[in-house]
């Protein structure tokens, strides 16, 4: 996985005063209003950058790529991934984020990577991925925190990998994935800790793995994902009290490695890899800075602007959310190395700006939000990374 991931690279300040970061509770003064050495000093970008800065944590004591991560009461459990070898591993580690310390857990009893893991209530959930031999896995384990130990919980009905989840009260909720004959799959399941099964819901009217997956109301959005090699376009919402899906506009463009973004009701579909196709003169893939932006309301995507294009084009970036902006950073661009710059949309004003660039650019990174805060884990610099950085947002002085 790795080196399929590097092929796609092609050739090609002011200091910060008394402001504050806020985060989880815990944070806000005492040690974090100093921070850690030198975590204020990068450099701003003017006007309303000043409003981010980045935190950088004690690297992880495993570097890696393709770990997978869940925050819970102030802790940062990072768990598996691939390491130089490109074999997984069963490495669990957990970052204190207020003593700023990491420590080794019982590793993993499956060892795997790019599993969807949540945190509920106080329970860490490792679902799916790849094993050693890069195959699927229909496992699932459970890590309990107060009690410091593994737990095998019951196993998917099919080993999947690139599955999408999200948690509702409770309730665990994983769709599609990539089965053991490399074929995507449309399954949909949901979990009950308490009960330990998995139930079957309908499923998706478009299989696929690596898709996104978004919460809003008691609909489930699904956006992109790939089948084999290629990008799927569909967008589908299924509704958790009737049982059903719906299927929206497709998004217009095709593009790998795209990352997806849900912020005030609207899913966003940005950068890419975008293939050689009729409608474009290019003979080769190429990085592009698309941005198509999905308004329910209006039940259509925006078309295409030159307006609210990124600043840079990329692929295999990590996309979130941070107060009023949609926020893009590191990735893989036109550059020999991967991308340490950042840029936010703001939903207010409805521009990209430049914010503060990553302490360590890197691209194929794990992402995990916090309140005010958004990880970013691991990934590929180098070579497998150990950095561990957020971006917050700061308090006025």
């Amino acid at each position: 996985m790795l080196t399929l991931l590097l092929s796609l690279q092609e050739p090609g300040s002011s200091r910060v005063k008394s402001h504050h970061c806020r985060g989880p509770d815990g944070w806000h003064g005492g040690a974090w209003a100093r921070g850690p050495p030198g975590w204020l000093s990068h450099s701003m970008a003017a006007s309303s950058a000043g409003a981010f800065a980045w935190v950088s944590f004690p690297s992880m004591p495993t570097r890696r790529v393709y770990c997978s991560a869940a925050h819970h009461d102030g802790q940062l459990f990072v768990l598996g991934g691939c390491g130089g070898s490109g074999r997984a591993l069963g490495a669990a580690e957990v970052l204190d984020l207020q003593a700023q310390r990491w420590t080794t857990l019982p590793p993993l009893p499956t060892p795997r990577a790019g599993a969807a893991t949540l945190a509920v209530g106080k329970q860490i959930l490792a679902v799916g991925g790849v094993d050693a031999s890069q195959s699927p896995l229909a496992s699932v384990e459970i890590y309990h925190v107060d009690e410091g130990r593994w737990e095998k919980a019951a196993a998917l009905a099919q080993p999947s990998m690139g599955i999408a989840a999200v948690q509702r009260d409770g309730a665990v909720y994983v769709l599609g994935g990539m089965g053991a004959d490399t074929s995507p799959q449309a399954l949909v399941r949901v979990y009950e800790p308490a009960k330990d099964h998995w139930q079957p819901l309908p499923s998706m009217p478009t299989p696929c793995y690596g898709a996104s997956a978004f919460l809003q109301g008691n609909k489930i959005f699904v956006l992109g994902g790939r089948q084999g090699k290629l990008p799927v376009t569909a967008f589908e919402a299924f509704d958790l009290e009737t049982k059903s899906w719906t299927r929206y506009p497709s998004v217009p463009s095709r593009r790998a490695f795209a990352s997806c973004a849900m912020a005030d009701s609207i899913f966003f579909s940005l950068g890419g890899l975008q293939q050689p196709g009729p409608h474009n003169f290019y003979s080769r893939p190429h990085f592009v800075n698309t941005v198509e932006m999905f308004d329910p309301t209006q039940g259509a995507w925006s078309k295409p602007s030159r307006a609210i294009r990124m600043r840079e084009k990329r692929a295999d970036f990590v996309a979130g959310c941070l107060g009023r902006y949609v926020v893009a950073m590191g990735g893989l661009g036109n550059q020999s190395c991967p991308l340490d710059s950042v840029e936010g949309f703001s939903l207010t004003r409805k521009r990209w700006e430049l914010l503060p660039p990553m302490p360590t650019g890197r691209c194929s990174c794990s992402s995990c939000p916090a309140p005010d805060l958004l990880f970013v884990i691991g990934g590929v610099a180098q070579g497998p990374s150990g950095a561990v950085e957020a971006l917050c947002l700061r308090d006025a002085p």
